[in-house]
């Protein structure tokens, strides 16, 4: 017999209309990594996701208060899994983001959730959205030679890493009340994290101006935006949740001229339009009977 589905409490987020809540994450996390790549040169990437991650941690920690004991072994595997995935996703993302643009990276990083939206699908309209994303990734890709290929390829897999997010995130959404299964995977990653970040941000760690500011990119970029899309998730059926999600390199491009002066030639911006377009009318044409992301 299946395990009934918990009671979920009500939160302040209920109030607000699902698609509003993932246009506000797509926009706190893109210039919440905006803002983290200013932190590059004193603690590296990886002390920053490490900053990140952690305030974002204690802050869900201590808003959410979750109880590991009142959950089962598997409930408990399943927010580690996601814990792994959201250190992994981070941890790759922050690594290319110091190779490339901001509005490059994130469109890159896009093939997960497309590929989530189109994963076992044979129509023929579906090859279009996958074509045409390909088209765009191929212009970023720039084979003549003016690409960082080790940055391209690190955005790619944080893209791999954000497909198995949304997955595994639609499930802890549903198997735990509230954001404490985002608060138990978040500290997963936290830990995780650590080794990586002493290592690259040393003593700067403690330095009271990144310290400041890791803060503020944890709100922006991790406990922020997290806990609104957990909450959409709940709500949305997965191919409304992938066609807002797709304004997310157009919104990245954006907070990378505005915070960081990262200015983005046409080609550059002719392959993010066609990412945008391709995640968009593939999440907005999927099959209503295809199992969505958030019950899987």
């Amino acid at each position: 017999m299946a395990r009934p589905t918990v009671a979920r409490q009500r939160s302040p987020a209920d109030a607000v209309p699902p698609p509003l809540l993932v246009v506000g994450a797509a926009a706190s996390v893109q210039f919440g990594g905006a803002l983290a790549k200013t932190l590059f040169d004193d603690l590296g990437p990886g002390g920053t996701v490490l900053l990140r991650t952690l305030f974002a941690a204690i802050v869900l920690g201590a808003l959410w208060r979750p109880r590991p004991a009142a959950h089962s072994r598997g409930e408990l595997a399943l927010a580690a899994g996601f814990g792994v995935s959201l250190a992994c996703m981070n941890l790759a993302f922050y690594e290319s983001l110091d190779r490339i643009p901001l509005g490059v990276a994130v469109t890159l990083e896009f093939v997960g959730p497309l590929s989530v939206a189109v994963a076992g699908s044979r129509r023929a309209l579906d090859l279009l959205w996958v074509g045409l994303a390909t088209a765009g990734i191929l212009l970023l890709a720039d084979f003549t030679g003016g690409a960082d290929t080790g940055g391209i390829l690190l955005a790619l897999l944080a893209g791999a890493f954000w497909a198995a997010y949304i997955l595994l995130g639609a499930r802890v959404g549903r198997a735990f009340s509230g954001g404490s299964g985002l608060a138990l995977a978040m500290a997963v990653a936290a830990a995780l994290l650590v080794p990586v970040g002493v290592a690259d941000g040393g003593a700067d760690l403690l330095d009271p101006g990144p310290l400041a500011l890791g803060a503020a990119v944890a709100m922006l970029s991790s406990a922020i935006p997290y806990s609104l899309e957990l909450e959409a998730l709940r709500r949305l059926p997965s191919r409304v949740f992938g066609v807002l999600m797709s304004l997310s390199p157009a919104v990245a491009a954006t907070a990378g001229f505005i915070v960081l002066g990262e200015v983005l030639g046409a080609r550059e911006l002719i392959a993010i339009a066609l990412v945008v377009f391709a995640s968009a009318g593939a999440a907005r044409t999927a099959r209503p009977g295809t199992p969505e992301p958030r019950d899987a």
